[in-house]
């Protein structure tokens, strides 16, 4: 049996022990056809199988009906960050966008250099500490869609209430925590994750669009970029990331198979409030970044008296084979990243570990 650690990455993320021994079975000869899942052509019956079967699950677990499209393309979220813009931004056009930390920023970086951008709130004055308030976002009635990013990996903040802008479309990056408790999607024109956080590998971001939105698009764009393209083809107008869309498949099955969305909710809750009970029962050691109305149940952020008791923290975790705590270089100290597949177990053993740690330091 191989070792195993436990792997707190904020991405690529841990995967299911099961999906994982899935795809080692499978490696070598995917359903009697003599090829790896790598090999078999993005045109053949078994693939479009795997594409279709994805798209399905992704509909049930989320509760979609069939006015949603959705896709898996290349690329990673940032590339939606222009293709977002380039299909419902017209020139003269204003979108308005939240701020609330360093992806966010760089949706609105790609968005200006198409049209005019409404900055509608900002957390920026708190080092992004805190999610706005849904009153407090100022999205204009003619904007062409209002634009969030629902969890920030890098700062640990999250929205707990998305914002009430009547019939401006909403669009939601979702790429560090989609499908990790129930949400409202009909409140959504658009959201789209890529998948090395809750869904699958790197390598494939799933866009999901409905179908009134869609009828929006712009026309004479480029052919890659133009979000009708990939809905005519269903995600195989280019050859697509098959080996991902793949995982993914296979994630969502065992996803589907903890209960859906209200079961991995329940433990997802109970993996934040381990972590998050240590923060509150030594609040001058274990100190939160980000405002208590605004913690991320999927990164949970904080610093220690000091950065050289950070990085032994670090280091004797990963001794006892806790791994990827390290916070992001941009803002240094601790974080623990707690996507669907981490085990409730995991998050046990780090706050058992948290609390031996603060007694030996």
């Amino acid at each position: 049996m191989a070792k195993r650690v436990l792997n707190f990455n904020p991405g690529p993320c841990t995967l299911p022990l099961s999906v994982l021994e899935t795809i080692q079975a499978e490696l070598l000869d995917y359903k009697g056809t003599g090829m790896s899942v790598m090999e078999i052509s993005h045109r053949s019956s078994e693939y479009k199988e795997i594409n279709n079967a994805a798209a399905v699950l992704a509909h049930e677990v989320m509760g979609l009906d069939d006015t949603w499209k959705t896709l898996f393309l290349a690329g990673g979220a940032s590339t939606q960050f222009a293709m977002i813009p380039l299909n419902f931004l017209r020139q003269g056009e204003t979108a308005a966008y939240v701020d609330t930390g360093s992806w966010s920023a760089n949706a609105i970086k790609e968005a200006k250099k198409i049209s005019r951008v409404h900055l509608a709130a900002s957390s920026e004055d708190s080092g992004y500490a805190y999610i706005p308030k849904p009153e407090d976002i100022d999205c204009p009635d003619d904007a062409a869609y209002l634009h969030i990013t629902t969890n920030n990996t890098i700062r640990g903040t999250q929205y707990h209430e998305l914002p009430d802008i009547g019939g401006v479309p909403l669009v939601g990056d979702m790429s560090s925590d989609i499908c990790s408790r129930r949400a409202d999607f009909s409140r959504f024109s658009l959201f789209y994750a890529s998948a090395q956080k809750n869904l699958g590998p790197a390598g494939v971001t799933m866009v999901v669009i409905r179908e009134d939105l869609l009828e929006k698009c712009k026309e004479g764009l480029p052919t890659m970029l133009d979000y009708r393209t990939h809905v005519e083809k269903s995600s195989a107008f280019n050859t697509p990331p098959v080996f991902a869309v793949y995982v993914t498949k296979l994630v969502l099955e065992w996803l589907k198979d903890q209960g859906g969305l209200e079961a991995i909710e329940k433990v997802n809750k109970a993996k934040k409030d381990a972590i998050y009970q240590m923060l509150d029962k030594y609040p001058d050691y274990f100190k939160s970044t980000v405002e208590r109305g605004s913690r991320s149940w999927m990164n949970v952020t904080f610093r220690l008296p000091s950065e050289d008791l950070e990085k032994k923290f670090i280091a004797e975790a990963e001794q006892a084979g806790l791994v990827g705590l390290k916070g992001h270089r941009s803002v240094g100290g601790i974080r623990v990243s707690l996507y669907n597949p981490m085990p409730l177990e995991g998050a046990r053993k780090l706050a058992e570990f948290m609390e031996n740690f603060r007694k030996a330091n």
